[in-house]
């Protein structure tokens, strides 16, 4: 397999429907694939003492994220048969219902997809150094806990 070299997977703001069904479309022609699994990252209005977040700001030290994003690519490739991935995340603010996580990967097989795309979504929640400030309809704010 060839070397890679990190990419930015950062999108500013929402992830839209259309990039992702375009994401999509341009899989039609590589007829060696069997199966995708999607990931979307949605944004949740939570209730959290009494007051309900609105959107989350997203920072991230970006360098280090895309390159802990690349490390946990490799791995998934060397884990499974993977024939393509494609991760992005946003950064900015991402308002309750909109996209802020676009995981997309593809094999021949549907078993690996499942697999990878779990595998894929834990490593990223646990390593990837980006950071998500709630924002509630108030305008107060607070740093998100992961969970």
């Amino acid at each position: 397999m060839k070397e890679r070299k990190p990419k930015n997977v950062f999108k500013e703001g929402a992830i839209s429907s259309e990039f992702i069904g375009n994401s999509i479309a341009k899989h039609q022609s590589k007829t060696s694939i069997g199966a995708h699994n999607i990931f979307l990252g949605q944004v949740r209005a939570d209730v959290i003492e009494d007051k309900t977040v609105a959107a989350i700001e997203y920072t991230a030290y970006e360098d280090m994220a895309n390159e802990k994003f690349h490390e946990i690519r490799e791995a998934t490739f060397e884990k499974f048969n993977l024939t393509c991935m494609h991760i992005y995340h946003s950064l900015g603010t991402v308002k309750a219902g909109e996209i802020c996580l676009f995981v997309f990967v593809s094999s021949p097989r549907r078993k690996e997809v499942f697999k990878a795309l779990e595998y894929v979504v834990e490593e990223i929640k646990a390593k990837v150094p980006v950071f998500g400030k709630e924002v509630f309809e108030d305008s107060s704010h607070q740093w998100k806990v992961n969970s």
